[in-house]
C-alpha cells in the first residue's frame, strides 16, 4: 500500500463526521433568506431590499485571540465560538448595520469531530443571539502546523444598512452624552496579559472568589456579550450619533475612533460598576489605572453617543431589552482622545 493522506496526518473521514455533527447547530441559525444547505462551494443568501433606498453592505472579520489557550487548558470549547461571532457582529452594528450572515474558519492540528462540533455550537449560539445566519465556513486540518490539541478560529460577518442611516460619528458635538453598555466580563481582549498573570500558578484558574461567584477560569471563559439586538432596538426609536465597540486598546483606543477632530470623551470614573475580575487583574499585576483602561473594557463593552434629550429613553429601552447601561460621560472640546475625571 502507498502512503496516504491519513498517514500524513489528515483524516478526511473525521472531517465528514465533523460536518455531520455540526449540521444540527448550523440549521438553527437559518432564516428565510438562506438558500440551500451547507456543503456547497459557497454560502447563498438572498437580500431583502424592500425597506432599503440605498443598501450598503458592512463587513467585519476577527478572531478570539489567546483566550483560546484557556479553552485548551480547561478543555471547554462550546463558548469561544460565541466570542468569535461577537467580535465581528459587534463591530458591524457600530455602523448601524444589521448583521445578515456569518462564516467561520477553524484550523487545527488534528481534527476531532466532537470538539469541532462544540466550537461550531458556540458559533451558532452567537449567530442566533445576533439574529444572523451561519451559512458556511471551513475546517482545516493542518498537522505539524498546529499542535494536535490546539486550534484557531476566525470569523467573517456581513451586514447591511441604508446609506442614509450609516453611523460614523460625524454628527457628534460638544455636550453629547456617552452611554456605556455593561460587558459580561473580560470579553476577548487583553488575554496575553491575563495569561501572564494567571498561568504562572497552575492553581489560579481553579481559585474561587465570592465576588466572582465562580472559579477564575470560568470567569475568564465567559463569552463576549453580543449587543446587536439591543442596539438595533435603540436605533428603531432614537438617533444615535456614534457607537464604539470596546475591544483591544480599551477605552483609550476605541472611543476616539468615532469622535470628530477637536472633541474629547470625558469619562466619569465611578459612574458604572467595575467588574470584580478587573479588580483582581489589577491587583495581581500591580497595573496602573491608565494601563487597565488601555487594555480592558473595565465593565463597559460598548459606548453609544447621543444627544442629552435621548438619554433617558435609550437607557430605558436598553434595560427593557436586557442590556444594563449607564451614563458614563460626555463629549467636550479638546484634544487627546479620552480624559478621565473622578
Amino acid at each position: 500500500m502507498g502512503y496516504t493522506y491519513k498517514d500524513a496526518g489528515v483524516d478526511v473521514e473525521a472531517g465528514y463526521t465533523a460536518v455531520r455533527l455540526m449540521k444540527e447547530f448550523i440549521k438553527k441559525t437559518y432564516d428565510r433568506n438562506v438558500i440551500g444547505d451547507i456543503g456547497g462551494f459557497g454560502g447563498l443568501y438572498s437580500l431583502d431590499l424592500k425597506d432599503m433606498k440605498q443598501p450598503v453592505l458592512v463587513a467585519g472579520a476577527d478572531g478570539v485571540g489567546t483566550k483560546l489557550q484557556l479553552a485548551f487548558i480547561m478543555d471547554k470549547h462550546d463558548t469561544v465560538g460565541q466570542d468569535c461571532v461577537a467580535m465581528c457582529v459587534n463591530d458591524v452594528v457600530c455602523q448601524g448595520a444589521k448583521p445578515l450572515f456569518f462564516l467561520d474558519y477553524i484550523a487545527t492540528g488534528r481534527l476531532k469531530p466532537e470538539k469541532v462540533a462544540q466550537i461550531v455550537k458556540g458559533v451558532a449560539d452567537g449567530c442566533m443571539q445576533a439574529g444572523c445566519a451561519l451559512i458556511g465556513g471551513e475546517t482545516a486540518e493542518m498537522p505539524g502546523f498546529y499542535k494536535d490539541e490546539e486550534y484557531d478560529i476566525a470569523g467573517f460577518a456581513v451586514g447591511m444598512v441604508d446609506r442614509s442611516k450609516i453611523i460614523d460619528g460625524s454628527n457628534i458635538q460638544e455636550g453629547d452624552v456617552l452611554i456605556g453598555l455593561a460587558s459580561s466580563g473580560v470579553h476577548s481582549n487583553g488575554y496575553s496579559l491575563v495569561r501572564r498573570l494567571v498561568l504562572h500558578d497552575k492553581y489560579r484558574l481553579e481559585e474561587k472568589y465570592d465576588a466572582l461567584g465562580c472559579t477564575v477560569g470560568e470567569e475568564l471563559l465567559k463569552p463576549t456579550r453580543i449587543y446587536v439586538k439591543g442596539v438595533l432596538g435603540v436605533l428603531k426609536r432614537f438617533k444615535v450619533k456614534g457607537i464604539a465597540h470596546i475591544t483591544g486598546g480599551g477605552f483609550i483606543e476605541n472611543v476616539p475612533r468615532i469622535l470628530p477632530e477637536g472633541l474629547v470623551a470625558q469619562i466619569q470614573l465611578g459612574s458604572w460598576p467595575v467588574l470584580p475580575i478587573f479588580e483582581l487583574i489589577k491587583r495581581w499585576g500591580d497595573i496602573e489605572d491608565r494601563d487597565m483602561f488601555n487594555t480592558f473594557n473595565m465593565g463597559i463593552g460598548m459606548v453609544l453617543v447621543c444627544s442629552p434629550q435621548d438619554v433617558d429613553g435609550i437607557i430605558a429601552q436598553l434595560k427593557s431589552d436586557g442590556y444594563p447601561s449607564y451614563i458614563i460621560g460626555r463629549v467636550i472640546k479638546g484634544y487627546g482622545g479620552v480624559v478621565f475625571i473622578q
